[in-house]
């Protein structure tokens, strides 16, 4: 091809580097996709890691936030064969009595299960659930602009502000407590960190108003629809090509990368001042996963009947059991027990394991770059609220920090989280800045969860990096 074929490069074909090169694409811009692994998706993709014909998500595997996504839900992604499937619950927090916290989609069956901390739970969430969808879009974007609805994200700001450990004093009992400690654990960060009530809230808000589902077929369907409806608008994709310079690209009036901000560096290093990479210098990675994969003979033998209807698990006794998980990991030290994430597609979706089998997918939280083996941790903490786990397991697949880099290198040291939650990091992401998607060159952009609002697979990040991209070198207003 000639040197001057597209408006737009995109470098990585994660759900954010996708979203980015559609919302360009659907301005008229002619987009190319490069993708140094052999498939695109990055953190959405499903493959078979244990044996034949059980599908397993290599990284995300629950989704929050896709469905309500404002990114994706404006995209015919229907269209180009992607199924949201929803559990019957999304999500549950068994406790060591036997019994479990839910987060439901009703609020009252959530309330329900919470007993005397009910009322406080609804008082919570119901005047900020009213009108989630018109909030997200203010929330899941960057601080330092005017939001769309000034009192309702002003009203969110109060709550979300806080550290999950003042959120959870509105609570008396454990569940309650457990259930906002879990929800708040996504971001990986000790409990008394600011926002992390702030993080419990988006995990909260969306299952009432959309769910959490799991996508038919596994994760990577979300990537392929994306990438499906980018070719149908005439897109270009290519994988197998791993960029380490813009120097080695076509031209192109724009250039958006789905990156980490190490990665910016060496890639546009030629066109970024050393000042702004200095800055760019000192974002944090944080603190890392350890996952294991399970092929199953049977279902999970839960315990609470709740655990069998959900379609993530959350497993920690208690708030303190949780926030010491976290404050090990976050401090260098492997977590004992471990606060685990889980999540049983294939309850849900038959196209995830051979017929009467099943998958699992969980991690827990381990320090950044973390040789060890969590292995027996991890079997123990399901065993402990589920007796006779280990008699199903038919084989599985572990990923420790080196492994879950070496699959994708945006997850640096075994970070899922594109950086550090704490300090700066919470609110501005890489840099301090209006527009943190833009750089020192009018033409390079990050469009990575190291941009706000971070991770999860909904696109916003890539998103607000093509529409800034739109505005400043196109000239054209987004729609």
């Amino acid at each position: 091809m000639g040197r001057n074929d597209f408006d737009a490069i995109v470098v990585g074909a994660g759900p954010n580097g996708l979203t980015a090169a559609v919302t360009l694409a659907r301005a008229g811009l002619s987009v190319r996709v490069y993708e140094a692994a052999a498939t695109v998706g990055g953190g959405c993709r499903t493959e078979e890691l244990t044996l034949p014909g059980f599908r397993h998500d290599v990284c995300s595997g629950g989704h929050p936030h896709g469905v309500g996504s404002p990114a994706l839900r404006r995209l015919p992604l229907a269209e180009h064969g992607l199924e949201w499937i929803e559990p019957d619950l999304p999500l549950a927090h068994p406790l060591p009595d036997g019994s479990a916290a839910v987060l439901a989609h009703s609020v009252e069956e959530t309330a329900a299960s919470l007993g005397s901390d009910g009322r406080q739970y609804e008082r919570l969430v119901r005047p900020l659930l009213r009108r989630w969808d018109e909030l997200a879009a203010d929330v899941m974007g960057p601080l330092l602009r005017v939001p769309s609805h000034p009192l309702l994200a002003a009203r969110f700001g109060i709550l979300g502000a806080r550290s999950a450990t003042s959120l959870a004093r509105r609570f008396d009992g454990a569940p309650a407590r457990a259930l906002i400690a879990g929800l708040a654990a996504h971001a990986i960060a000790p409990l008394k960190t600011p926002f992390m009530g702030g993080v419990a809230l988006t995990f909260a808000l969306p299952a009432h108003a959309h769910g959490w589902p799991v996508a038919r077929g596994g994760s990577q369907a979300i990537a392929d629809a994306l990438t499906s409806y980018l070719l149908a608008l005439g897109g270009d994709v290519v994988t197998g090509q791993r960029v380490r310079s813009l120097d080695e690209l076509p031209a192109a009036r724009a250039y958006l990368l789905d990156v980490l901000p190490s990665a910016l560096i060496a890639i546009a290093a030629t066109r970024l001042p050393p000042r702004y990479t200095r800055r760019l210098d000192r974002y944090r990675a944080g603190p890392a996963v350890f996952k294991v994969d399970y092929a199953l003979s049977e279902p999970v033998p839960w315990t609470a009947n709740a655990c069998r209807r959900a379609g993530s698990v959350h497993l920690g006794a208690s708030f303190e059991e949780i926030d010491a998980a976290l404050r090990s990991a976050s401090g260098g030290q492997p977590p004992d027990p471990p606060f685990l994430i889980v999540v049983q597609a294939s309850l849900f979706d038959d196209s995830r394991a051979p017929a009467g089998k099943h998958t699992l997918w969980a991690w827990g939280q381990v320090p950044n770059a973390w040789p060890g083996d969590l292995n027996g941790a991890i079997d123990a903490q399901i065993e402990r609220y589920a007796p006779g786990f280990r008699d199903v397991v038919l084989a599985r697949a572990s990923a420790g920090p080196p492994q879950l880099e070496a699959r994708n290198p945006n997850l640096a040291g075994g970070d899922i989280a594109g950086g550090a939650f704490g300090g700066r990091q919470v609110l501005f992401r890489p840099v301090v800045a209006a527009v943190p998607y833009a750089t020192p060159d009018p033409s390079v952009f990050l469009c990575s969860s190291a941009t706000p609002p971070g991770p999860g697979v909904h696109g916003m990040c890539g998103f607000h990096a093509a529409r800034v991209a739109l505005r400043r070198v196109f000239k054209k207003r987004p729609a």
